[in-house]
């Protein structure tokens, strides 16, 4: 795989929040949590794994397993956990290390994951020099080439959600300048943080005019927008929001429930995906839902993240709606067949022959009045389609 980011320009620059995960590994059978966390208590534990997590290593890694040529960037401090941050990262591919940012004297994210057996994990997180990181802190002369641009989890860093999103907005627009498709995730904050206070109806109207793709979960989306949870009505109306705010396209995040794409009628707004696509059109005023894939399920880190790599790698390579949207719950069925992010997620080819060899899809437990199921393409059709098909 290393040739592959090497010898070629990246397609995909993805970036945004990363961090070190160390956890601890605990031994024996179920323990109850005032049994371990005892103040002066000493708890033997075995050796800690290390893990990179956020956005910018699981879509980033997953598109670099599917052989897309990916750049990262994300910041880290120029201390111990960046220093195993990037080792990591080279341990994956010697060139993933390189877009990353150094900032001397800040501290590198980490998330102390505590997880005793037969306990809920607690999170110790630090954010480290995720909440310092800026618009200027992008080499936006190393876009040079690159297709799409992915950024994400701002609500988890601190400069991208304060000031009503400035900072995203200024660092999306500056993307955009320079020709390529911006794609944004987002994470869902706690309500209680400032992160979860933030006007987040406010900062989308600010930055999705500068969004083409916007790709969140269904959860995260609700709560920025102030919405109640509810039957496929709120999945159209959550969409068509978006659209009206500024988004291009919008792929909703359904986690076993699969994938919703809402897409803007306006063709004019398409343009920028003629970097990937040669017919913008059918892209227009499209409503999909692709059901997820029938796997056993191992562990679901970094499922949405992977999902999101299926999406951009099926633009990347061209595909219809209809295919980069069953590619994307693809990659998100081989995610978690694997208890970690990333090592389940096998090479393009291998994603779209398990794909055109039968593979069952899940029952959509949505109740979806006015849609059709296209059999060939094993995928539901909105009521937007019907009238699309009549124009």
């Amino acid at each position: 795989m290393e040739a592959a980011v090497r010898g070629e320009k990246p397609e995909i620059v993805v970036c945004g929040h990363i961090c070190l995960d160390v956890i601890p590994r605990f031994a024996g059978g179920a323990a109850r949590l005032e049994e371990v966390l005892v103040p002066g208590k000493l708890v033997n534990v075995g050796p800690a794994v290390t893990a990179t997590g956020g956005v910018v290593s699981n879509t980033g890694l997953a598109l670099h397993r599917l052989g897309v040529p990916t750049r990262l960037m994300g910041k880290l401090g120029d201390d111990l956990f960046g220093h195993a941050l990037l080792e990591i990262l080279r341990g994956y591919d010697s060139a993933l290390a390189e877009g990353m940012i150094v900032a001397a004297g800040a501290s590198t994210s980490y998330t102390v994951v505590i997880s005793p057996p037969g306990v809920d994990r607690i999170f110790l997180h630090c954010p480290g020099a995720n909440d310092t990181f800026g618009a200027e802190d992008v080499p936006y002369d190393q876009l040079a080439g690159a297709r799409i641009f992915h950024f994400g989890y701002p609500p988890l860093m601190k400069r991208m959600y304060a000031d009503g999103g400035v900072e995203l907005e200024t660092l999306l627009r500056r993307v955009k300048e320079r020709g390529l498709i911006t794609s944004l995730d987002m994470a869902r904050p706690d309500p209680a943080s400032e992160a979860g206070r933030a006007r987040w109806r406010e900062l989308l109207a600010r930055v999705l005019p500068h969004v083409d793709l916007f790709l969140p979960s269904l959860d995260e989306i609700l709560f920025m927008l102030g919405r109640e949870s509810g039957g496929e009505g709120v999945l159209r109306e959550t969409a068509e929001e978006l659209i009206s705010l500024g988004a291009a396209v919008v792929g909703l995040k359904l986690g076993s429930g699969g994938w919703y794409l809402r897409t803007t009628a306006d063709q004019s707004r398409l343009t920028p995906l003629r970097a990937c696509v040669s017919q913008v059109e059918a892209w227009a005023d499209r409503e999909l839902l692709a059901p997820c894939f029938a796997v056993e399920v191992v562990g679901t880190t970094g499922s949405g993240d992977c999902s999101v790599a299926g999406f951009l790698a099926g633009l990347i390579y061209g595909l219809s709606p209809e295919e980069t949207m069953t590619s994307a719950v693809a990659v998100g069925a081989c995610n978690v067949e694997a208890a970690d992010a990333t090592s389940g997620i096998p090479t393009w080819p291998e994603v779209q022959t398990r794909v055109r060899g039968g593979w069952a899809r899940r029952a959509v437990a949505l109740p979806l009045p006015g849609w059709e199921w296209d059999e060939q393409a094993a995928i539901w059709r909105g009521p937007a389609e019907a009238r699309r098909e009549r124009c």
